[in-house]
């Protein structure tokens, strides 16, 4: 998991899947709306970075200046398409829980500035 202290040193870091294959750079982090702490995290992925993939960091963790998450680079590049500029709906937020196969709350998110 990420902390809050964590927070501006994990943005425009490299991203890794659980068995070390770099995914792409953290664009964004985006908060819990009950607890504020960091929920997800935006990735960079695609030709050049032109799309962004949310990434749930309930489990995520911060090695040696990058963040390891623990799905595989097609998990992450093949998440649902969700407009990663504005705060996330209970069902986006709902579908990408789903989608990673992590228990989903009710409790949502609002991104990082």
């Amino acid at each position: 998991m990420i902390t809050t202290e964590q927070v501006q040193q994990v943005i425009g870091t490299t991203v890794r899947s659980s068995d070390g294959d770099k995914i792409g750079k953290v664009g964004q982090v985006y908060f819990d709306d009950v607890t504020g702490q960091p929920a997800w995290v935006t990735v960079a992925t695609g030709l050049f970075g032109s799309n962004e993939s949310f990434v749930p960091v309930d489990s995520a963790d911060v090695r040696d200046g990058e963040l390891t998450v623990p799905f595989s680079k097609d998990k992450v590049k093949d998440a649902p398409n969700v407009a990663a500029d504005q705060h996330l709906s209970e069902a986006e937020e709902a579908e990408l829980y789903r989608y990673y196969g992590v228990e989903y709350s009710s409790a949502g998110t609002d991104t990082y500035a």
